[in-house]
This record gives structure tokens, C-alpha cells and sequence, in this order.
């Protein structure tokens, strides 16, 4: 629940945020309104995949300290011309898990601090010693793959330390 695409309601019926301006500021807010912990990344490009119906937001601005997002700048609660391949999305640090235990990135039964519990680890790395440090590699549609370095760097790599754990 710490992880995957912003949806609101609005009159009684769900949508999605289009990515336009979206980063790291408004991923804050989506976390800290789900009781999330901090943010560690605003995807864009629909990165948890499509939504349907209305998209209701567009343009948001927040400051990241806002309480909900519904408290942002933005450019109306309106459908917008945005396509859902667009739609926004938040990677939270999580919270206390009540009734998981996580060893790594998998969780099973009991208690866990500070990690994303879903039951089943979403990015690993592979080929090296140790947990934090190896090839990294994403679980998305049943399957394990790796991440093309195309524009990669530093502040990619501390997104993945800071949801593993590793620092």
C-alpha cells in the first residue's frame, strides 16, 4: 500500500493524477496522507501501470508539506487531457508493518520497522556479496528483470539503497 499509482476520489468516483509537474514534492504529500513515511521517488510514465476513468488532477505544485494532496496547487478537479500512460505514481519508505516481520525485502509473520511489507520483494540485486550491492533487478508482471542503465546515476542508485535499506 506504500507503493504504486496516485488515485483520488473526487464526486464519488476514482481517478488518477497526470505526471505533468509531478516529483518528488507531491509524492511526499501522497506518502505522509497515507501514513507512508517519506518519499523516496515520483515515478512518472504510468510506472505502476494504467489507471481508468477520469484523471482529476494535473499540474500539481506542491511545497511537500501539505497534509493532503487535495491541498497543493493545481489546475483544477476537473477530467484533464492527459493520457493514462501519464499517470503519476509514489514509492513510500512505509511504516510499522503490524503483523509482518521483514528479513530483507520479504515479509512474513510478526513485526516490521520502516520497510514496505507486501509479501513479496519488488527490486533486488543480484551477482555480488552481500544484500546491497549487485545488478539490480525489478519483479513487475510475474517475472524478475534488470534496469537498463540508459541515464542512470547516483541519485537513481540512493533510491534504491534508501528502499532496500541498504543506506
Amino acid at each position: 500500500r506504500c507503493a504504486g499509482r496516485v488515485e483520488v476520489q473526487h464526486s464519488g468516483h476514482w481517478g488518477t493524477v497526470c505526471d505533468d509537474d509531478w516529483g518528488l514534492p507531491d509524492a511526499a504529500v501522497v506518502c505522509r496522507q497515507l501514513g507512508c513515511g517519506a518519499a523516496l521517488a515520483a515515478p512518472s510514465g504510468a510506472w505502476f501501470g494504467e489507471g481508468s476513468g477520469p484523471i482529476w488532477l494535473n499540474g500539481l505544485r506542491c511545497r511537500g508539506t501539505e497534509e493532503r494532496l487535495a491541498l497543493c496547487r493545481h489546475r483544477g478537479w476537473r477530467p484533464h487531457v492527459c493520457a493514462h500512460e501519464e499517470d503519476a505514481s509514489a514509492v513510500c519508505s512505509g511504516t510499522v508493518c503490524r503483523g509482518m516481520a521483514c528479513t530483507g525485502m520479504a515479509c512474513t509473520a510478526m513485526v516490521c520497522t520502516g520497510k514496505v511489507c507486501t509479501g513479496r520483494p519488488t527490486m533486488r540485486l543480484v551477482g555480488a556479496a552481500g544484500r546491497c550491492a549487485g545488478r539490480l533487478e525489478i519483479f513487475h508482471d510475474g517475472h524478475w528483470g534488470t534496469v537498463c542503465d540508459d541515464l542512470w546515476g547516483l541519485p537513481d542508485a540512493a533510491v534504491v539503497c534508501r528502499q532496500l535499506g541498504c543506506g
